[in-house]
């Protein structure tokens, strides 16, 4: 159906958390990142809406005939490998994520950086 296919979203400082452990944990090879959580692109939608206080309006487009059979409809990350370094550090609700990220970042146009507080950019520059 149409908006159910599921991806494993993850937040981008999320992202920036699980691979500042991978560097400071001095941890070698390809690591999967995500939130080991499938969720579909409404799960992702709907509380962009809710942020924006709109009322949802969702069109779908037909999914191009050369692309049916080579789409992936369902992806989830395998987090074992991150695991078993001792992340251990939950990660952002996907709801909770949409809106931080369109009420702080997209509504004012502010680059994520900008609000980020010191100690994350000195843990940053620490890691590289």
């Amino acid at each position: 159906r149409d908006g159910e296919q599921q991806r494993d979203f993850l937040y981008v400082k999320d992202a920036v958390e699980m691979t500042l452990h991978v560097a400071q944990h001095d941890a070698h090879g390809i690591f999967n990142i995500g939130s080991g959580e499938a969720h579909t692109w409404l799960d992702l939608v709907r509380p962009i809406f809710h942020a924006l206080e709109l009322p949802e309006r969702i069109e779908f487009i037909e999914m191009p005939e050369t692309l049916r059979d080579k789409y992936q409809y369902f992806t989830c990350a395998r987090m074992e490998r991150l695991l078993a370094t001792g992340y251990d550090r939950p990660v952002t609700a996907l709801a909770d994520a949409v809106t931080d990220y369109v009420v702080n970042y997209l509504v004012p146009q502010k680059p994520l950086e900008r609000d980020d507080p010191p100690a994350f950019r000195k843990e940053l520059s620490a890691a590289t």
